[in-house]
């Protein structure tokens, strides 16, 4: 089954479910951490790439000085329609962009920012050459990627658990992209390609990811990310059984009330 596509289609109601779900349970912490290693050298004007529903839009617009020009893209226009209807604590351009064509001109960003967005990129070293031609000389790139998904423990359970479902097909989406890009070795050597000379600053952090009830993430990743597209690739009718089991597989892993998981990032800064 070609799943590029899938991989890439967050349309319909999962932007709606991914703000919902998915933002507060793993991607909020990552957001401000990257925006206070942003705020620690100021920029002038920041491109954010991939932004998605606007997690990191938000933090920037209100923890950055008032004068920084915010610029905020993302690939498919449902996700940037939700993060604008949102909306931030002040005005920034929202604007549909392609991360391996953007529509800018040399030299026009101070800063370039992509949350958890690289992975999904088809030629990440063409996506990094175009973050590259749009900053400054002196400028940074500022990205974060998850860890491999062992060490992210929702994402983990939830991807063993739709093995009992679809056991002659398992649905391994989170494995294979938001969890398949987090070897140091191999995003340098990209970098390098898309034209970075300067060795990448790497850090690997470590948060918690809490739930009130097991439902919680399981709802969040079979319906709020393109796994559901895999899901319902392989018969949507079990949509439901499949959010099911990975509940049950949480609840038995960590316990039937509030939950709370381990997951872990790697933060890459590299200045042009």
């Amino acid at each position: 089954m070609d799943s590029s596509a899938n991989d890439r289609a967050f349309a319909g109601s999962i932007p709606r479910l991914y703000e919902t779900l998915m933002v507060p349970l793993i991607f909020e912490p990552y957001a401000a951490d990257l925006v206070g290693r942003l705020a620690a050298k100021p920029p002038r004007r920041v491109l954010e790439v991939a932004a998605g529903t606007g997690v990191v839009t938000r933090q920037m617009a209100a923890l950055l000085a008032p004068g920084v020009s915010i610029v905020a893209t993302d690939l498919n226009a449902s996700m940037l329609a939700h993060a604008s209807e949102v909306g931030t604590a002040r005005p920034v351009q929202w604007q549909q962009a392609d991360a391996l064509q953007l529509p800018f001109a040399d030299e026009s960003f101070d800063a370039v920012v992509c949350q958890f967005g690289v992975m999904f990129f088809p030629d990440r070293a063409k996506a990094f050459a175009e973050a590259r031609r749009v900053l400054a000389p002196g400028g940074r790139f500022l990205f974060n990627v998850w860890d491999r998904i062992e060490e992210n423990e929702f994402a983990d359970t939830v991807t063993t658990a739709l093995r009992s479902v679809f056991p002659a097909d398992p649905p391994l989406f989170l494995a294979r992209v938001p969890h398949g890009y987090h070897d140091l070795s191999t995003i340098a050597k990209d970098l390098k390609q898309g034209g970075f000379g300067a060795v990448p600053r790497t850090d690997t952090v470590a948060a918690h990811s809490r739930a009130a009830s097991a439902r919680r993430p399981a709802m969040a990743y079979c319906l709020g990310t393109p796994l559901r597209n895999e899901i319902e690739a392989r018969d949507p009718a079990r949509l439901d059984a499949a959010t099911d089991a990975a509940a049950q597989a949480l609840a038995a892993r960590f316990g039937s009330g509030a939950v709370d998981a381990r997951i872990q990032a790697h933060v890459v800064a590299v200045d042009k």
